[in-house]
């Protein structure tokens, strides 16, 4: 069977992430949701999403398909339920649509004339950019459960202070010494060639991924995420890294999600509670207006290549676009637009030779190619964007 992750009416809520990326490639938990899928399946998955990111990103239809909506996170009931549908079947979760059949030679599909059948048990779905820190927890207990399953963590040194070592796990290659990890409020799950420095204090639930680097004395809260090729120091708590980011010194980041490609200048923090314990409130590229998130604390939500200069003081509640430069005193405006370069003395435009510069810089020190199909989607963004630059 082939199957097809599709992005739904839910990707404009999870702007500015879904900006560079199709709904399922969202790291929540140790694994984006595409690769939560594609293990639990057993084949690989293709996706429908926006045109411009399809070069990225292509879909392959074949004669028979099963069209998942990639902002659900899989469990092996509803897995076997999918399995399970036929011709003109589809799987509804609170009457909306989260997997159908179909075939090529489907002009439209009329869910009238379907055979919907409705999931009962609970599942995780994202519907909003906050979701991904708020429901962080359960996705990594869920995920440490179907990785670690019949499996044996490689050993834990002597000088690693752990506590509750039955919910820690290490794979192959890491590197750690004289830290301390606290598996009692949940999973630690610590990913291949993984570095966790000395002295540093983890308190699950928490993952981090392949290749990534907690620096000396950082303290990290649960639930947190730090995807692969990161380098995390100071305070995190109930944050969501996606990978290739850094935020390399000390500076709070809480209640808060990175995309990839971001940076942190030093002493860089974020408040996640109002002065007055109001509801935070979000930028809402749906309404654009800010909206209300039912939450007391909710911190950064920055999109991809976004950087920060040093001691950059965001304040709650804050959404920071795609390929924004942020630096200087004061706290910048609770809603930055993608492509700006400034900071609370006002923003220019980020134009977009220096965006390549930048960016082609900065792959190579991970030793990756800035391409053309990056800077096609890079493009693509600033010109979709412009209209929220009136500086």
């Amino acid at each position: 069977m082939n199957y097809i992750l599709f992005d739904g009416a839910v990707r404009n809520s999870l702007l500015p992430f879904t900006y560079t990326r199709p709904v399922a490639d969202i790291r929540i938990g140790i694994l984006t949701i595409r690769e939560k899928w594609e293990k639990y399946l057993g084949f690989t998955t293709t996706t429908l999403t926006e045109d411009y990111l399809e070069e990225k990103y292509p879909m392959v239809e074949l004669e028979e398909n099963i069209m998942i909506s990639g902002a659900v996170l899989p469990t092996a009931e509803l897995v076997s339920q999918i399995k399970d549908l036929k011709e003109n079947q589809a799987i509804s979760k609170d009457e909306e649509i989260i997997a159908f059949y179909t075939t090529d030679a489907q002009d439209e599909v009329n869910f009238d004339t379907y055979d919907v059948q409705p999931f009962e048990s609970d599942l995780i779905q994202l519907k909003h950019t906050w979701d991904i820190f708020s429901l962080n927890n359960v996705a990594i207990e869920a995920d440490f459960e179907f990785l670690t399953r019949g499996r044996t963590s490689q050993p834990i040194p002597s000088t690693v202070n752990c506590i509750n070592r039955e919910q820690i796990f290490f794979e192959e290659g890491v590197d750690i010494s004289f830290a301390t990890l606290n598996a009692s409020t949940g999973p630690i799950y610590i990913g291949k060639n993984a570095i966790i420095m000395e002295g540093t204090l983890v308190r699950g639930p928490f993952s981090l991924g392949d290749d990534s680097v907690l620096k000396m004395g950082a303290k990290i809260y649960g639930a947190t995420t730090v995807g692969p090729m990161c380098k995390v120091g100071g305070e995190v708590n109930n944050s969501v890294i996606f990978g290739y980011s850094s935020k390399g010194h000390e500076g709070y980041l809480g209640n808060a999600v990175l995309g990839e490609w971001c940076n942190l200048g030093a002493d860089t923090n974020n408040s996640n509670l109002k002065n007055n314990y109001a509801e935070v409130k979000l930028w809402s590229y749906e309404t654009n207006r800010f909206a209300k998130t039912g939450l007391q604390f909710c911190g950064l939500m920055m999109g991809d290549h976004s950087k920060c200069g040093i001691n950059t003081m965001f304040n709650t509640g804050t959404v920071v676009g795609v390929n924004a430069n942020i630096f200087g005193g004061n706290f910048p405006r609770n809603f930055i637009p993608s492509f700006s370069w400034g900071g609370s003395a006002g923003f220019t435009v980020y134009k977009m030779d220096k965006v390549n510069e930048v960016a082609k810089a900065v792959y190579k020190r991970k030793h990756l190619e800035y391409d053309e199909r990056e800077q096609n989607i890079l493009m693509h963004i600033f010109e979709m964007t412009e209209k929220y630059r009136n500086f």
